[in-house]
């Protein structure tokens, strides 16, 4: 668990968190211009957050003083053929728009890079659309560093 220096912090999310993460996950797709989440997206996350272990995906939550849920960061074990190991690919990283410029977002990519650590992971790997010059700004000013390239999705067939 981070903390940040006005008391809000970053845990792990938790079950009763589902609502509210659901909430910020369409916020968060509307903000990229992307269609809203299906129907039945807080069942499908339980199983992937809190379903048999070990679960797949990992939530972080950034939490207000006041209990608010401010933001999440979801990440997942993925692996590079080309370097032939496991790295941490962070799938979302969202702040509500109130929330951003507070130092959250430093807070939840500190607990991003501290699952990385705690799961024997060197590096965490992510994207941003190319328009999202805020995003941008914030990432190169923690010192990542991006690679060119266009994200392909393909429906598997029946």
């Amino acid at each position: 668990m981070s903390e940040h220096p006005a008391r809000a912090l970053v845990r792990h999310a938790l079950p009763e968190d589902l609502a509210r993460i659901v909430e910020l996950v369409a916020e968060h797709a509307a903000y990229e211009k992307a269609a809203a989440p299906a129907p039945g997206l807080a069942e499908r996350l339980a199983g992937l957050l809190f379903g048999p272990a070990p679960a797949r995906l990992r939530c972080l939550v950034a939490v207000l003083p006041d209990g608010t849920l401010a933001g999440y960061a979801s990440c997942a074990p993925e692996i590079s053929t080309w370097d032939g190991t496991e790295y941490l690919h962070m799938d979302c990283l969202y702040l509500t728009e109130s929330s951003r410029g507070h130092g959250l977002g430093p807070l939840l990519m500190a607990a991003v890079r501290a699952e990385a650590a705690g799961l024997g992971l060197a590096e965490v790997q992510w994207q941003t659309p190319a328009w999202n010059e805020g995003a941008i700004r914030f990432y190169d000013r923690l010192g990542a560093t991006s690679k060119e390239k266009l994200r392909y999705s393909l429906r598997a067939e029946a």
